[in-house]
């Protein structure tokens, strides 16, 4: 029977860790289902729209056309006054006008290529948000575990400050601590039941910005602080910098925004430059007048138009053109520059943050034994005062809190150096297979 509970009980246990939503699993769902990245998935399809129109530009147009009309005269006189006959028609007209666009001053062109790297713009901009995405993710993720590590922390504090209350009541009656030493226990005891209600809102706060982020959660218990993900990290600060000039979205943004600038160039030195068409009409009319009853008639036009003056309006648009271009090279040159600062100083801060971490490791570890020697030395009566004991314990709270808060830190900065470089995607990390 024992041995059937115990094998019952690792079943319980194995269901729950597999039910346990882990980083992974969070980055996943908020790939697949945040509103705010599946709105920029849409772009690509709105992109891809422009482009056909663009295209629509070099293809003939086909018109169709038909009309009729009814006559009704009630009077008709000739000049002397007398009556004349009339003849009323009912005219029916069908007709079909096929035009093509031959030449317009390369401005079709230039509008087709800026509508083809405005498709690969909108990639980088949906992998902007993918990555500003699965950083909230982390970001939402961690702090949740955070201050659900927080809150335990705080409840053992209370829990235990509770048994100090209760010893110090003790010792306070057999004339071993004074009123003082228990009015400290008491006065730790509501300080640490202040810090654990502030605990437990921060874990519904948190909470709540996880579900906004990533979805809902039933219970944040379930939460898996294990990290699966093999984040493949440049091994040197240099080999980042070069991957973030051909994978930073906004180095990429900024590139494509210029080129794009370059074509409105183009596009506004078009307005200048003369056009021509070539059109061709077929016409049936049918009740045409009292004297022919149809007609067929076939038209072939060639048509150039060359706009010299339409009041400075187009000299305007090429000035303005040519001034926003310069504003994004301008852009692009500061982005460039920019790039390699925020790389090296996220590789620093991820550095700086994984050396805090051992530190904090090693003041928790010095902490707790620490913590068990006075609170020995105290219950043992060997000159440990009651606010030995307090410090102590308040040092040794501090310091779990900084290692919760470290070991969330760190992450951060990894995935912070991960976006930095631009390869902070899901499938960079893996979460598309």
């Amino acid at each position: 029977m024992k041995k059937l509970l115990i094998i019952f009980s690792l079943i319980i246990v194995l269901q729950t860790n597999s039910l346990a939503a882990n980083l992974s699993q969070a980055l996943l769902e908020a790939y697949t289902n945040n509103a705010e990245l599946n709105a920029e998935r849409e772009n690509i399809n709105v992109s891809k729209k422009n482009l056909d129109i663009s295209k629509s530009e070099f293809l003939p147009t086909i018109t169709l056309k038909g009309s009729k009309s009814s006559e009704n005269t009630s009077k008709l006189t000739n000049q002397d006054g007398t009556g004349a006959t009339v003849t009323d028609v009912n005219p029916e007209t069908r007709s079909i006008k096929i035009e093509q666009k031959i030449f317009q001053g390369f401005g079709g062109i230039a509008d087709y290529e800026k509508n083809k790297i405005g498709l690969v713009l909108a990639d980088a901009k949906l992998l902007q948000i993918e990555q500003k995405i699965l950083l909230k993710a982390v970001e939402a993720f961690s702090g949740l575990i955070f201050a659900k590590e927080k809150f335990s922390i705080n409840k053992r504090n209370v829990n235990l400050s509770e048994r100090q209350v209760e010893t110090d009541r003790i010792r306070l009656d057999r004339g071993q601590v004074s009123v003082a030493d228990l009015a400290q226990s008491e006065s730790s005891l509501a300080g640490s039941q202040a810090k654990f209600i502030q605990a437990k809102n921060n874990v519904i706060t948190a909470k709540l910005n996880y579900e906004n982020i990533i979805g809902p959660i039933q219970d944040s218990s379930d939460l898996n602080k294990n990290i699966n993900l093999n984040l493949k990290i440049p091994l040197t600060l240099e080999n980042a910098i070069q991957l973030s000039k051909t994978n930073n979205p906004d180095l990429i943004i900024a590139k494509l925004e210029y080129e794009q600038s370059e074509r409105d160039v183009k596009i506004a030195q078009s307005d200048l430059a003369p056009s021509a068409t070539l059109s061709f009409e077929s016409k049936e009319t049918d009740d045409l007048s009292s004297t022919y009853d149809q007609q067929n008639k076939e038209t072939v036009e060639a048509t150039i138009t060359w706009p010299i003056f339409s009041g400075g309006k187009n000299y305007a648009e090429l000035s303005k053109s040519k001034n926003l271009r310069n504003r994004k090279k301008l852009l692009l040159d500061n982005a460039l520059k920019v790039n390699d600062t925020n790389v090296a100083s996220a590789w620093s801060n991820m550095k700086s943050n994984g050396s805090l971490l051992e530190s904090v490791k090693l003041q928790v570890k010095a902490a707790e034994i620490a913590n068990e020697g006075i609170t020995a030395e105290y219950e043992s009566g060997k000159g440990r005062s009651t606010l030995d004991v307090i410090q102590s314990n308040s040092i040794l709270l501090n310091s779990k809190i900084s290692l919760a808060n470290s070991e969330r830190e760190y992450l951060l900065s990894q995935f912070r150096f991960l976006q930095s470089v631009g390869i902070l995607s899901a499938n960079y990390l893996g979460l598309n297979k």
